[in-house]
């Protein structure tokens, strides 16, 4: 952050509101940004082990645990929401689209997950904007009131686009891979129904691949993302994110960066235990020799 040009008292970063040379200097002394990096630095890790995490230049009525708590439920309000939207979704396409293979209804799922994927989130909330917003008036703009589901439909269904494209996609792959096996061949031999067959000996044997995917993508919704958060005018953690980089709001920046690698640790430590659930052959704590 400080290899970045600028700082968070200047010109350019603080709202284009130029301060005199004598504010600047006892700001900077103020918040001990006229200290050596390392210092600043070693202030910073002290803080944090008392989980003290400073106070925002650009909000200084607030501590900065308070603004990450007060904008971080939101996204992961929204970001719950979506995860929803998607896994149950993009399952339910790779199922049937693994189930039709190579029909028309599985080219049809493929052919839109492919979309799906390469399609920004921004310009489908903009599509639907226009359509439910201005051409049929059944839905606000954008905004955030909680307990009004009508604000959170269309950030919704923006944000998991590509996330049911990745599920579905991986879930046909996996469950096509899985269907080739011989004991799915002896199951069909002893007149097991084909739903049975692919919800109970196929399924729970292509979850790796599924989970792996799915990890990630649960902690991507968690932390928010900037564009459906601007587009939809709504308070979360990635919009409010990005805006204090272009701040140079050292303690938010560097704060949101720690929770959302503590985020990224947790649910890749939950993916790795849940392996233990789906493959019994995998044992925690066990080496291969």
């Amino acid at each position: 952050m400080h290899a970045i040009p600028g700082g968070p008292f200047d010109s350019k970063s603080s709202k284009c509101v130029p301060l005199p040379e004598a504010v600047r200097a006892h700001l900077l002394k103020a918040y001990g940004l006229d200290k050596p990096i390392w210092v600043q630095y070693a202030r910073y890790m002290w803080g944090v082990l008392h989980l003290d995490f400073g106070i925002s230049f650009d909000s200084p009525s607030e501590t900065v645990a308070q603004l990450i708590g007060r904008t971080w439920k939101v996204t992961a309000h929204l970001g719950l929401l979506t995860a929803g939207l998607a896994f149950s979704t993009g399952l339910l396409l790779g199922l049937l689209s693994a189930a039709k293979y190579n029909t028309w209804i599985d080219h049809l799922i493929t052919f839109l997950s492919v979309n799906g994927i390469v399609f920004p989130n921004f310009v489908v909330g903009v599509v639907l904007m226009v359509i439910f917003s201005i051409f049929l008036g059944w839905l606000p703009t954008g905004g955030w009131e909680w307990g009004e589901p009508k604000y959170w439909i269309m950030p919704v269904m923006a944000y998991a686009l590509a996330p049911t494209a990745y599920i579905a996609r991986y879930t046909r792959v996996a469950l096509v891979d899985t269907l080739g096996e011989d004991y799915i061949r002896t199951a069909r031999s002893k007149g097991v129904s084909e739903l049975r067959v692919m919800l109970v000996h196929a399924f729970k044997n292509a979850l790796i691949p599924i989970i792996t995917i799915g990890g990630y993508i649960f902690a991507d919704l968690l932390t928010g993302s900037l564009f459906i958060e601007t587009i939809f005018r709504v308070p979360g953690l990635g919009r409010f994110f990005t805006t204090s980089i272009f701040a140079r709001d050292y303690p938010v920046i560097m704060a949101t960066t720690l929770l959302l690698a503590a985020i990224m640790g947790v649910i890749n430590l939950i993916t790795d235990i849940s392996y233990v659930w789906v493959d019994p052959r995998i044992r925690l704590g066990e080496r291969s020799h």
